[in-house]
Formats: C-alpha cells, structure tokens, sequence
C-alpha cells in the first residue's frame, strides 16, 4: 500500500514537472532586424503565437539571412535555434546543404505565389519584387527599363547595396544576371558610373541616404511605396516597373534538425500561413503575404506596381553560380 501511494505520489509530482517544463518551453527563432524590430511584424506574431502554445518565442537577431546561415554553419548541432527565419530563395539551397535543417511537415495548400512551391524543408511566409524606388519630387520621369537606367547619363545617381551583405544587393545580381546572362559584367561597368554608393544593408541606404534626398533612385522593393502610402500619407515615392521584369524574393523559416522543440516548431509553421500571422506582413514586412488575406489586404496594394513577368532562378542554380557571379561584380566595380 506504501509503495503504491509513493507510486502514484511520484507520478503525480513527473505529471507537474512535465507541465511546468512545457508551460516554460521557449521557442528559439533566429531572424533579422527588420521582423524583429519594433516596428516589424516580429512583436505581433510573437504575442498571437504565444496565446497558442503556452509557451514563450525568443528572438535572436542577427544582421541578415546571410548571418543566419553563417552562424547556423558555425554552431552546428549545437545551435540554440529551433526556428530559422529570414532566409530566401538566394540563400535557402547553400543553408539546406549544411545537413542542419529538419522538414517541415506543413501543409502548403494555402500558399498564394507567383511560382509553385513543393519545398520540403523551407516554409514561405512572405514574397515581393525588387524594384528601383523614386523619389517624385526629385526625377518626375524615371528610366523605364534596366537597358534605359544603364544607359543613362552618368548625372542621374543611384544607391544600391552590396550583394555579399544584402538581401537586395544580392537580388540585384541575380536580377541583372537574368536579363543580361554572361553580358552582366559589362552591363555592371556601364552601370558603375551612375552609383552614388553602394551600402552594407539596405536600410543604410533608404532611411539614412534616399529619404534625406541624397539620390532620386534606390534599389528596393516594388511593395515599399505601401507603406508611404498607407502610413505616411505621401505618394512621394514610387517604385518603377521595368519592361524586362523584375526579379522574385520568397522569404522562408525552417525547422533545425538539432531542435528539441521540433513539434512546438512544426507548430509554429503551421501558424506563419494563418490569417494571424499573415496579417502583419503587408504594412509591418511590407512584403506580400504568402497567403491570400482576401479583404484583409491593405487597399495601397492596389496602387502597386505589377510586373508583367516574374524573373527567378531556381535555388539550387544560385547557389552553385552565386560565388561566381559575385566575384564578376567584384572585378567589374573595382576595375
């Protein structure tokens, strides 16, 4: 009888551990500023998410998806992460072949992209184009094309960012690469002329540089104008849709294989494609939201650029190209 009750005592106090132990469960996601800022669509999600699962998201923020590869490959199986979020279809194939990601399980049905999306492992929670953005009251008559922006005078100054440490000056690269295929290098010694500076992240070059008037034009994104229009009241800037296309960004999150949390994770990628998370990514991440919001879309999107064809190489084409094709941008800036 004493061993029985010291039995079901025992069990009694391993089902409250448990629970404890769960109730205290920290899911661990390794992001970028932009979705863990302030301002970002990071502190919405986390406070929706955590009303699901009992549990707490912890954000570790590093300075891009690049950074996140690097220190995902520098931990190995001993990262802290559960989650990796801020990823992209230009740097997805080079993190998957680090062995360390786990998949994911989801169901992807409700995904609504301008490609089809089987990926096992990576998850997208959010899309958009790269575009050059104006600023109306300095050029009332932007270059119309990429052809057009080459070939215009030296007078008219750009700012784009540095492919090696930015999203978008890494999407500039693969932009320009499949319009112009091994003619690029040139193209980017035409270009070199008409570049004011090139900055280590894009919002270097936006906040600090652009919207203090240092150049009329600025490599960014086709969505950015929304949240102009929707936040600041000003349709002072613009993005310029280009006759040869603009090129596709998918941002994505994964599961890590090391994880001891992989079902509060698969939880977790399973709510970034409901209403509660893709609700904060078009004015928050101003991005296009990997799901249809139907009504729920901010109207500013209608204003929106649409281009007529969505430019895309496919991940694994990047990664074994990408050292390549930075090294000729390398030589063809320095030369």
């Amino acid at each position: 009888m004493l061993k029985r009750a010291f039995s079901l005592l025992l069990l009694a106090f391993l089902s409250v551990t448990a629970l404890a132990a769960q109730k205290a469960s920290t899911l661990t996601i390794y992001t970028h500023p932009s979705f863990a800022a302030e301002w970002g669509p990071g502190p919405a999600v986390k406070e929706a998410f955590e009303q699901t699962c009992d549990c707490k998201v912890n954000y570790v923020v590093l300075n891009s998806g690049g950074d996140i590869l690097q220190r995902l490959r520098l931990e190995g199986e001993s990262t802290r992460a559960d989650l990796v979020l801020g990823l992209d279809t230009a740097t997805m194939e080079t993190t998957r072949q680090t062995g360390l990601l786990a998949e994911h399980e989801t169901d992807l049905s409700a995904l609504d992209l301008p490609i089809d999306w089987k990926d096992p492992v990576f998850v997208p929670y959010d899309w958009g184009y790269f575009a050059f953005v104006y600023d109306t009251e300095q050029l009332s008559e932007p270059p119309q094309s990429l052809d057009a922006l080459i070939s215009a005078p030296d007078d008219l100054k750009i700012i784009i960012q540095d492919p090696r440490t930015s999203t978008p000056g890494l999407g500039l690269l693969l932009w320009m690469r499949h319009v112009y295929g091994d003619q690029a290098p040139q193209k980017w010694q035409q270009l070199k002329g008409k570049i004011l500076t090139t900055t280590k992240s894009w919002s270097d070059g936006y906040f600090s540089l652009f919207m203090n008037g240092e150049a009329p034009l600025i490599l960014s994104y086709s969505t950015s104008p929304a949240y102009h229009m929707a936040v600041d009241n000003t349709d002072q800037y613009q993005a310029v849709e280009f006759k040869e296309g603009h090129y596709l960004q998918v941002e994505v999150a994964a599961l890590v294989k090391s994880s001891d949390k992989k079902k509060l994770g698969r939880a977790f990628l399973d709510f970034m494609l409901s209403a509660d998370f893709q609700r904060h990514i078009p004015l928050k991440n101003v991005m296009y939201p990997a799901t249809d919001l139907g009504d729920e879309l901010p109207a500013v999107f209608d204003k929106l650029i649409q281009p007529s064809e969505a430019l895309y190489f496919d991940p694994k084409t990047v990664s074994e190209h990408r050292r390549a094709w930075l090294n000729e941008w390398l030589e063809a800036m320095t030369r």
